[in-house]
């Protein structure tokens, strides 16, 4: 999901991506129950229905802004769904991608990727998620402009159990972290502490994603093996200062959000028990409560449900 502040007729567009069948899911001859069909934006899921007597199927359709197949790969979602927005970003505005969905269906994988053994370009490296791409590109976009000061900063945060922490913090503690009104920017929050790191190639965009890794709430479910138990947000804030054709000095200041969410589940499938079972549950309603909000936004309700009481 692709969120932007900029001024285009859409604010806020869907797109999936299915993953191929896993080696578990081949090895049990599972069969597939998704139908991609990114010419008409269309997902066909097939459901079997057990009756007394028979098994019967019935199918659903569901349409998108795009639709990427199995067989797609990391630049092509990459091209299609960031590269559009990081010029607004460098613009000044404020543009946010979630990874949403069902635990083990890739979210990881599609943000983060893997790191190549060799030293490929934003291009060129096949397996390189979005975080490493988009960092990779606007590095390359800011140092090939001459007539300009920049800086880039990013922070790592993670929500485990509706509790703040920093995933860059160097304390061995993992403390709690603290949200504020920003009483100086109506509708934006302040991080108490929150760890921002300059940012000069990406090398060091690779570092802080593996010390970032190292730190966040992974554990293994029936569904997956090394199920995310919280959300994780990279964040990037761009300042550049550059002369306007009068002369006056401008400084421009763009953020990009990175979300990877812990995925939704079915608990009775997942096996979830005791603290697996909480971590279950407010995942899930942290991801309604996100639901809402995005219809709120979308159907521009006069009251967004941010907040929820549990």
């Amino acid at each position: 999901m692709v969120k932007s502040k900029a001024p285009q007729e859409k604010n806020i567009q869907v797109v999936v991506r299915c993953r191929p069948r896993n080696g578990k899911e081949v090895k049990e001859g599972s069969p597939s129950v998704v139908k991609c069909q990114p010419a008409k934006r269309e997902i066909v899921v097939k459901h079997d229905i057990a009756n007394t007597s028979s098994l019967s199927s019935t199918t659903k359709t569901f349409t998108f802004d795009r639709v990427f197949a199995p067989d797609t790969k990391q630049i092509d979602v990459y091209r299609s769904v960031v590269v559009p927005i990081l010029d607004e970003v460098l613009m000044g505005y404020n543009c946010t991608i979630f990874a949403y969905g069902q635990t083990g269906t890739g979210k990881t994988y599609t943000m983060e990727g893997e790191r190549s053994q060799e030293d490929c370009s934003w291009e060129e490296d096949p397996s390189a998620g979005i975080i490493p791409r988009t960092m990779h590109q606007l590095l390359e976009k800011l140092n090939s402009q001459t007539d300009c000061e920049f800086s880039v900063r990013v922070s790592f945060l993670e929500i485990y159990n509706e509790e703040l922490f920093d995933l860059l913090s160097l304390s061995m503690d993992n403390q709690k972290m603290r949200l504020f009104e920003d009483s100086t920017r109506k509708g934006s929050v302040v991080i108490q502490g929150l760890e921002e790191l300059v940012v000069h190639d990406k090398d060091d965009v690779y570092n802080i994603l593996e010390r970032g890794r190292a730190k966040r709430q992974t554990a293994a479910t029936l569904m997956n093996a090394h199920s995310s138990r919280s959300h994780s947000v990279f964040s990037v804030t761009i300042h550049i200062k550059e002369n306007s054709v009068s002369g006056e000095e401008l400084l421009k200041i763009g953020k990009l959000n990175l979300v990877d969410l812990a995925g939704s589940e079915n608990v009775g499938r997942s096996g979830a028990v005791d603290k697996r079972l909480r971590e279950a549950g407010t995942i899930n309603q942290s991801l309604l409560t996100l639901g809402r909000v995005i219809t709120s936004l979308v159907e521009r309700a006069p009251h967004i449900p941010y907040r929820y009481t549990s």
